[in-house]
């Protein structure tokens, strides 16, 4: 996994130096590129070589049968929009299953220099070195981020201005799975977000659980990889960030 995500990595990088292909999914701004569709090949070539049994769920090309209890989840290029634009904050996402139950996770950061892994029962760490979440313990104090599509601010402007009525700041970065990254390391306190896929999230959601926080839906309930909603913090402000977004 982290062969293939630095793999794919070096494909972002490569891309970010020349011109990009961009094109517009079903809904506006939504977009892929073809360093997009790079990343992906890559990734499922590198994949398949170790895991030919597995199945493999992507962003780009969706589900890729398998006969075996496994499942990768791929987001070759999360925050492509901000890799289309040469901002930095995008990532490659993958996450590993057995028997439906995560395993590990890498989300790499190749423009950052970063990369985070997860192995569950076996902690969290950001370039080889051990992480957790931050010790804030109110959300007055804390510093958080969420994401939504550009065409659906009416509904989450609400829970926005809630949040930054209470929090010390909000951000939103454009790149779910290295939120929730930055949740696992401390940078951020906590994340919200609705409308999500288990490509987002599933290497993020074994990040900060490893790093010693929490992750519910926005609603409280068990978090699902295909839930659509994801609330995730340091676990100290879990509960007051929660009762905030219960608009």
């Amino acid at each position: 996994m982290l062969d293939a995500a630095r793999i794919a990595g070096r494909i972002a990088l490569e891309g970010l130096r020349r011109p990009r292909e961009i094109a517009e999914k079903a809904r506006r701004a939504d977009i892929v590129t073809d360093t997009d569709r790079a990343s992906e090949a890559a990734i499922l070539t590198r994949l398949r070589a170790e895991f030919p049994d597995a199945t493999m769920l992507t962003e780009e090309t969706g589900n890729h049968g398998g006969s075996s209890d496994e499942r990768f989840v791929i987001d070759p290029i999360d925050g492509t929009t901000n890799f289309a634009h040469g901002y930095p904050m995008f990532c490659i996402s993958i996450a590993y299953e057995r028997a439906g139950e995560l395993v590990a996770g890498v989300v790499h950061a190749p423009a950052l220099g970063e990369t985070f892994v997860a192995q569950r029962g076996a902690g969290a760490r950001l370039n080889d070195a051990p992480m957790r979440v931050s010790t804030i313990g109110a959300l007055g104090d804390a510093l958080t981020c969420t994401g939504f599509h550009p065409a659906d601010f009416d509904r989450n402007a609400p829970y926005f201005r809630a949040v930054s009525n209470r929090a010390q700041a909000v951000r939103r970065d454009g790149s779910a799975a290295l939120d929730l990254a930055y949740v696992a390391c401390g940078r951020f306190d906590g994340f919200w977000e609705w409308d999500l896929h288990a490509w987002d999230v599933a290497a993020g959601t074994l990040l900060v659980r490893e790093a010693g926080g929490t992750v519910t839906r926005i609603d409280g309930g068990a978090p699902a990889l295909d839930g659509g909603t994801i609330l995730a913090t340091n676990g100290a402000i879990h509960a007051e960030l929660r009762s905030t977004l219960a608009l």
